[in-house]
C-alpha cells in the first residue's frame, strides 16, 4: 500500500478536491483506495457522504488510540473499493487533549492502522474487507499540527497542491523544510512534487509556471529538483457549480477541463490508463 499525503501550508489550494478526484481516478484504474480525512473540516468526508458532526469522528479515534479493529475506524463509501476514515471538529480537541496529556509516541498514533492494515493482507487468505488497498490518500489541514505529523510519520510521499501565485510559490520552501523536518520520524518520506490546481492561462500565472519550471532545471538554484511539476488541473467553472453535489468531478461533467486533467493526473501518476 503506498501511501500519499496532499500537503500545503496554504488553505484554498484544493487539497481535499484533489484527494477526492484522485481517489475517483486510482477506483476507475480497479485500485482499491483508502482515505485518511485528516482536516477538522471534514471536506472529504462530506464529499463522500460519510461527513456525522454529531459523533466523536474516527480519525479522532484513531489519534487518541480509542479502537481496537481497524472496522471501528474505516467506513465504506458508495463506491466499491473507496473506503474512509472521516473527520469532524472533534479532532481539534484531541490535538490539543493529546501536547497536553501525552508525552510518548505522540507522532506514532497512525502507524498502528498502517500495520494492522498490511499485517491483515499478509496473513490472510480471504482478504478482510479492510485490507488490500493499493492506495492510501492523507488529505491534510493547512498547518502542521500533531495529525499532520503523524501523518507524515507514515506516508510515503507527499503532493503538494498550488494555485500559481506569488504567496503561494514562496510557501513552498515552508513545505519542504516541514517535510525534511519529518524525515527524523520517517526516513523515507519524500516530496514527490507539484500539483498546479485552478489554472488559468493568464499571464501572471504563466510566469509562476514558468518560474517553477526554471528554478527545476536550473542546477545552481537552492530549489535545484525540489519542485517537479507533477500535472497541472486547469480551472473549470462545473468545480464550483459541483461543490454542493458531493461527487468526483468526473462523474459531474466528464468533458470539463479539471475532470480530464484528473484523469491525465492519475494515468500519469500511476501508468496505467482507464
Amino acid at each position: 500500500m503506498k501511501i500519499i499525503s496532499l500537503l500545503n501550508l496554504k488553505g484554498g489550494v484544493a487539497k481535499s478536491f484533489s484527494t477526492v478526484n484522485i481517489a475517483y481516478e486510482l477506483w476507475r484504474r480497479s485500485y482499491k483506495v483508502l482515505l485518511l480525512d485528516n482536516d477538522k473540516q471534514g471536506n472529504l468526508s462530506k464529499a463522500y457522504q460519510r461527513y456525522d458532526p454529531e459523533k466523536v469522528a474516527p480519525i479522532t479515534n484513531l489519534l487518541c488510540g480509542n479502537w481496537q479493529n481497524p472496522k471501528e475506524l474505516i467506513q465504506p463509501t458508495n463506491y466499491d473499493g473507496i473506503d474512509i476514515v472521516t473527520a469532524n471538529m472533534s479532532l481539534f480537541g484531541a490535538v490539543w487533549n493529546l501536547i497536553k496529556g501525552e508525552t510518548e509516541d505522540l507522532a506514532g498514533k497512525y502507524k498502528k492502522l498502517m500495520e494492522v492494515i498490511n499485517q491483515e493482507e499478509e496473513n490472510t487468505a480471504d482478504h478482510h474487507p479492510f485490507s488490500g488497498y493499493d492506495y492510501c490518500i492523507i488529505d491534510n489541514p493547512p498547518d502542521i499540527s500533531l495529525n499532520v505529523i503523524n501523518a507524515l510519520a507514515v506516508t510515503d510521499e507527499v503532493i503538494v497542491p498550488v494555485k500559481i501565485d506569488e504567496d503561494a510559490l514562496e510557501g513552498l520552501d515552508i513545505v519542504a523544510e516541514q517535510i525534511e523536518d519529518a524525515k527524523a520520524l520517517n526516513p523515507s518520506l519524500q516530496l514527490r512534487g507539484v500539483l498546479v490546481t485552478a489554472y488559468q492561462n493568464t499571464d501572471g500565472e504563466k510566469a509562476g509556471l514558468e518560474w517553477l519550471e526554471r528554478e527545476w532545471d536550473n542546477a545552481d538554484s537552492r530549489l535545484y529538483r525540489k519542485y517537479p511539476i507533477l500535472g497541472m488541473i486547469r480551472y473549470s467553472r462545473k468545480v464550483a457549480e459541483n461543490s454542493f453535489l458531493r461527487k468526483p468531478i468526473y462523474e459531474y461533467s466528464p468533458c470539463c477541463s479539471a475532470a480530464q486533467d484528473y484523469k491525465r493526473f492519475v494515468t500519469s501518476y500511476t501508468g496505467k490508463e482507464r
